[in-house]
């Protein structure tokens, strides 16, 4: 496995150079093309796969749905839709049906790829690297591409909407009017410019580092046995990362749960902003 070709390497050429290339190795992208056209593949495949997933999950659960005694897999799905419809109601003050499709795609999206995180940092790095891959990270809420991506979509709805709903002379009333008059409009359209940009900037930045945190700190974990080597110190480091690796484990599902909800609801608020006509 990785770890023990770290654990050789650091024997070999060094402890500090084993540890870094471990780390950097982890945190290293797939990547194809150069400069601004690179494109991190591994984060492409794997949103790209957990999207798939969701929507043959759902699409399973619409083609199986009963009037009668719903089994567990059917109460499940019905709690999440549940779940998200009465967030929407409560925080969305304007009428679309796009919002609440729009929200349980964004909750269960975001919440498959913050959830990558809590597979075995070697496992699928391992068996990409056997079939000659030489990186592959599997977390894409931990790459800020993916996670500008996704608030950069709920950016341009907003200001879609905002246009739909207010009109163009609305919007732009808003954006140089508000808040302090037309004999200051060059200042207010700083503010809301500022105000508008920061929302995306915000809802990406956040995301992304709690997942990267989350990621780098199972890496951390598992350096335990490569710091230890082979001595007597192996076992009870071992002992020791899995306990680690259990807690954080265990604490971190409420991490990738809480920014999946985050996310959603800041989605449904903006967009209810949007659609506020006043």
């Amino acid at each position: 496995m990785r770890i023990a070709a770290a654990t050789e390497a650091a024997n070999q050429g060094g402890h500090a150079e084993g540890v870094t290339g471990y780390i950097l190795h982890h945190l290293h992208f797939l990547t194809a093309g150069e400069g601004f056209w690179t494109v991190n593949l591994d984060s492409v495949f794997w949103s790209l796969m957990l999207g798939l997933i969701f929507i043959g999950v759902f699409r399973y659960a619409a083609k199986r749905v009963t009037t009668g005694v719903p089994g567990r897999f059917q109460n499940f799905i019905e709690i999440m839709v549940e779940f998200v419809d009465t967030q929407v109601k409560d925080s969305f003050h304007g009428r679309s049906p796009l919002i609440a499709p729009l929200a349980l795609t964004i909750f269960c999206w975001v919440f498959l790829m913050n959830f990558m995180d809590l597979l075995p940092v070697d496992l699928l790095p391992t068996t990409a690297g056997a079939v000659g891959l030489d990186y592959l990270r599997i977390v894409p809420s931990a790459d800020l591409n993916i996670t500008f991506g996704l608030s950069i979509t709920v950016f341009l709805l907003v200001i879609f909407y905002s246009i739909k709903i207010k009109g163009g002379k609305g919007f732009a009333r808003e954006m140089l009017l508000e808040p302090f008059g037309k004999w200051l409009m060059p200042f207010n359209l700083v503010l809301k410019s500022v105000e508008e940009l920061a929302r995306p900037v915000s809802l990406s930045l956040r995301l992304f580092g709690n997942m990267y945190a989350g990621e780098l700190i199972f890496i951390l974990i598992a350096l335990f046995t490569l710091s230890a080597g082979v001595s007597a110190m192996a076992l009870p480091m071992g002992i020791a990362q899995f306990i680690l690796g259990v807690a954080w484990s265990i604490f971190h599902i409420l991490i990738i749960t809480l920014q999946a909800f985050i996310f959603m609801m800041l989605t449904i608020v903006y967009l209810s902003l949007a659609h506020e006509e006043h």
